[in-house]
């Protein structure tokens, strides 16, 4: 039994309105029956003292405080009290609806596990405490009648909870889809935009390399700057939307493009069929993701790529001969932002990244999970 299971719970304002009611009604009664006993007074009383237990029971559970628990539970064993003595001292019919006004605050207020069994024990009570013409009036009359009261307010209680936890539900399923959101939002920015920027800063040093010496040069590099902010402004806006398509083709396009710029060369192995649209933008990740580190941080004079895709799972290995040395991003052995964010990535579909210091360099390795398609499964997949 957990702990919210056990424990009464905080009414909602439109049920204790609900259970008020119904207590007003089923006071009706027992006070007319009262007005004509004789003396009038100790049935008023109980009446009285029927009404103010129920509604102490009720108003300590709206607290919904630990210390006040075991007061709810003393209103309701209050009552219980008034009610049998009313049954034991008075012989009229109309005190039996008390049992019922018992019912309607042991469903209420009293543990949910509990309620349902309470309620049995307080219909039997009704079927046997009162004086009753018959076995089938007992049963069927009274005890049937207050069965009912009871375990309706119980359902509507149960029915509040739910509504109630839904509600709950729904709140932490919005504020859980913004921090997902967030963290995507916050994982395509550094991804783009730190690829983007390091070959902007790679091609920026080529043209103040070769400005002196090879204008032509140094103007065709200046042309690939602007292209590549282009490329960047356009895929910083896809991203924000949550729309990016990422291609592995071109991926591998802009990665032998950016090493060749960074004075690295660049060995591309490939074998399999196409790619899933799914799997193919996890790979473009991969390779945007290696090479930028790379070209940062890896000092390397060469780096292989190789992409397995005749393989389940499939695989892409990024390999550089660059020397030891404690940046980070992995290139140190260290994880930042971007390794991190592409673990999770690949942690979703099922995929895992591994990174590797090896004496001729470092080793970024991706496995993902995927059975191959053709190219027009593959197109109808974009």
């Amino acid at each position: 039994m957990t702990e919210s299971a056990a424990k009464p719970v905080r009414l909602p304002g439109r049920l204790l309105v609900a259970a008020f009611g119904l207590t007003a009604l089923l006071l009706i009664s027992p006070a007319a029956v009262a007005a004509s006993v004789v003396p009038a007074w100790p049935a008023w009383t109980l009446v009285a003292a029927a009404g103010l237990s129920f509604a102490g029971a009720v108003l300590t559970t709206r607290l919904d405080r630990p210390d006040v628990r075991p007061v709810t539970a003393a209103f309701v064993g209050l009552l219980a009290a008034v009610v049998v003595a009313a049954a034991l001292a008075y012989r009229e019919d109309g005190w039996q609806t008390l049992f019922s006004l018992l019912a309607v605050a042991v469903a209420l207020v009293l543990p949910v596990r509990a309620a349902p069994a309470l309620v049995a024990v307080t219909a039997v009570l009704a079927a046997v405490v009162p004086v009753h013409s018959s076995v089938g009036e007992a049963l069927w009359g009274a005890g049937l009648t207050t069965f009912l009261a009871g375990i309706t307010t119980y359902g509507f209680r149960r029915m509040g909870e739910v509504i109630a936890e839904l509600a709950r539900t729904r709140e932490a399923l919005a504020v859980a889809a913004v921090s997902a959101e967030r963290l995507r939002f916050s994982r395509d920015l550094h991804d783009l935009l730190g690829h983007t920027l390091s070959m902007v800063v790679v091609k920026a040093e080529a043209v103040r390399r070769l400005a002196p010496r090879d204008t032509e040069a140094a103007v065709r590099h200046a042309a690939d700057i602007e292209t590549i902010g282009r490329q960047a402004l356009t895929e910083v806006r896809e991203a924000v939307t949550g729309y990016r398509d990422a291609s592995l083709a071109f991926e591998l396009d802009s990665a032998r493009a950016a090493l060749e710029a960074a004075g690295i060369e660049c060995v591309v192995k490939e074998s399999g069929p196409a790619l899933s649209w799914e799997t193919d933008m996890l790979l473009s990740w991969v390779v945007r993701e290696g090479i930028t580190n790379v070209v940062r941080h890896s000092g390397a004079r060469r780096c292989v790529i190789t992409l397995r895709r005749d393989r389940d799972p499939v695989l892409v290995e990024i390999s550089d001969d660059g020397p030891d040395d404690d940046s980070d991003d992995g290139m140190g052995g260290k994880d930042g932002s971007g390794l991190r964010g592409l673990r999770e990535r690949l942690a979703v579909a099922g995929g895992r990244l591994t990174t590797a210091r090896t004496p001729r360099g470092f080793v970024l390795t991706a496995e993902i999970p995927h059975a191959g398609v053709d190219d027009d499964d593959r197109k109808d997949g974009l």
